[in-house]
């Protein structure tokens, strides 16, 4: 994919799955393997650098899922802070100047060409700093963030939702439509990823 070489990979995974009675999301079973495997082993195949995992209280569980896979664990020792500061904590270990997808493990069954229509329109729009993938008109995840939105993450409170930067960008908000219901599948409870893992199975999307 061109580009994608400058693009680094964000994955959240540093909450407590407190809605999961504490059995970590991101080792949640998605095609064959877990959640954060997925996610990760997608990121590499498209070539991002550095590819940055945040974790918290699971840290020991999701280090030994990914082991043999060339990503950097970043410790989010204030997680519980707020998902902002665990997302700023991870962003200062990634070189400024690199674009950068943020994927939470609570989206794990984003198809990987929506992360290439993803980086594809970033190579067609140079105007654009936040690109969001859309389904059925509702905002998902992974985004793809430019450097010009980076400071004005680290200005937020930790626990401040960073969508409340989205008006001041404007125009350059790009929303991208997809035909993947992957971004908006929040796997947030076990009723919720019982819906998403049914649907990911009946389209089969690998």
């Amino acid at each position: 994919m061109p580009g994608s070489a400058e693009t680094a990979a964000l994955i959240l995974s540093a909450g407590a799955s407190s809605r999961f009675g504490g059995q970590p999301k991101a080792l949640l079973p998605v095609d064959g393997r877990t959640g954060v495997r997925r996610i990760a082993e997608i990121c590499l195949n498209d070539g991002f650098d550095p590819v940055t995992v945040v974790v918290g209280p699971h840290r020991h569980p999701i280090a030994h899922e990914l082991r043999g896979l060339g990503v950097e664990l970043v410790d989010s020792e204030d997680w519980s802070e707020g998902r902002t500061g665990s997302v700023q904590r991870g962003l200062a270990e990634i070189p400024p100047l690199r674009d950068v997808v943020l994927w939470p493990v609570d989206h794990p069954f984003v198809a990987p060409r929506t992360v290439d229509a993803l980086l594809a329109a970033r190579e067609t729009d140079r105007i654009g700093v936040w690109f969001i993938p859309t389904f059925e008109g509702r905002g998902g995840h992974p985004v793809l963030w430019r450097p010009a939105v980076r400071n004005d993450i680290f200005d937020l409170r930790p626990d401040a939702p960073i969508r409340s930067l989205l008006p001041e960008f404007g125009p350059q908000v790009r929303r991208l439509p997809v035909d993947d219901p992957g971004v908006v599948a929040n796997v947030d409870t076990p009723d919720a990823y019982r819906a998403a893992f049914a649907d990911w199975d009946a389209r089969e999307v690998l």
